[in-house]
């Protein structure tokens, strides 16, 4: 398969693209803002929207992974700013970069969010639970509304609304492990609140599974189907590291850290969301579990 690959160079896009090349398909980068200066390489001009289509004939797929971290910096209006216009602008751009493409039907995978569902405490959130309320609901509702435009060239969309991805080179687990190594862990507020997460290998393995499965349509939510509270995550990453975890970190300090909309959107709030979508279509959860994904990432 013929495959553009959009953020290539974050935490899920070097992964996958290293697993495409492995499976043998021809994988396609976009180059933001730069000179494309590798055979693979193609480039795109954020700024105007321009996007080199010379190597872009005969595309099986479009796996659309780039945005702005949301975690990277303090939030205020410029860095809020650049979080909504990185999604909503950058996948209007892909979208009318595929209506130049001669391939008349290709397998449109954009990046999305749990985040779209909002603070909804013990609720059970499938892929059919209405988007909740905030600035990331926000982002994330109007991100997918601009990917699914694509449905109305002919082309097959799916939104991957991704979790927490746990991986030890990069992501929340990455900039978790030095504390707890040192005894520091700590349960964020009460500890209350429901985290999704998805192993990394799950979360490249679910991509593939989708991008062999077009007729798998609209939002699907990319999460382990094993659900747990901060307090309960926080005990167990503690254990697998055989430290102690008696702290925790108290609301306040969070927001005063973070600031308060940050605090409470990123490391707050409870989205207790299942895979329905996956799980229905058959895929088969590598780490199901959350201690032995903690395992196969802690003691690797």
């Amino acid at each position: 398969m013929k495959i553009l690959v959009t953020g290539s160079s974050g935490l899920v896009g070097s992964a996958l693209v290293k697993r495409l090349h492995e499976r043998g398909d021809d994988v396609v980068v976009a180059r933001r803002n730069g000179a494309a200066s590798r055979p693979d390489e193609v480039r795109w001009d954020t700024h105007t929207g321009e996007f080199d289509t010379s190597k872009l004939e005969n595309l099986s797929g479009v796996i659309h992974l780039a945005g702005t971290g949301i975690g990277d910096h303090r939030w205020n209006n410029s860095i809020k700013d650049a979080i909504y216009h990185s999604r909503i602008d950058g996948t209007r751009q892909v979208v009318e970069m595929l209506a130049k493409v001669t391939t008349k039907s290709i397998r449109f995978l954009s990046a999305s969010a749990i985040g779209i569902y909002g603070n909804r405490f013990d609720e059970i959130l499938t892929e059919t639970s209405s988007p909740g309320r905030g600035f990331l609901a926000h982002v994330v509702s109007d991100w997918e509304s601009q990917a699914l435009r694509a449905a109305e060239a002919g082309h097959s969309v799916a939104t991957l609304r991704t979790g927490i991805v746990q991986s030890r080179h990069g992501g929340a687990l990455a900039k978790q492990l030095g504390l707890f190594r040192a005894g520091l862990g700590a349960k964020l507020g009460n500890g209350e609140q429901w985290m999704s997460r998805i192993h990394l290998d799950d979360e490249i393995e679910s991509i593939i599974f989708l991008l062999e499965h077009p007729e798998l349509c609209g939002a699907v939510n990319l999460v382990s189907p094993e659900a747990v509270t901060n307090s309960v995550y926080s005990h167990a990453l503690a254990k697998t590291l055989a430290r102690p975890m008696l702290l925790s970190a108290p609301k306040f300090v969070l927001e005063a850290a973070l600031g308060r909309e940050m605090a409470d959107e990123l490391l707050l709030s409870s989205q207790r969301v299942l895979p329905k979508a996956l799980l229905e279509a058959g895929y088969h959860f590598r780490f199901s579990s959350l201690e032995g994904a903690l395992a196969s990432l802690v003691r690797a």
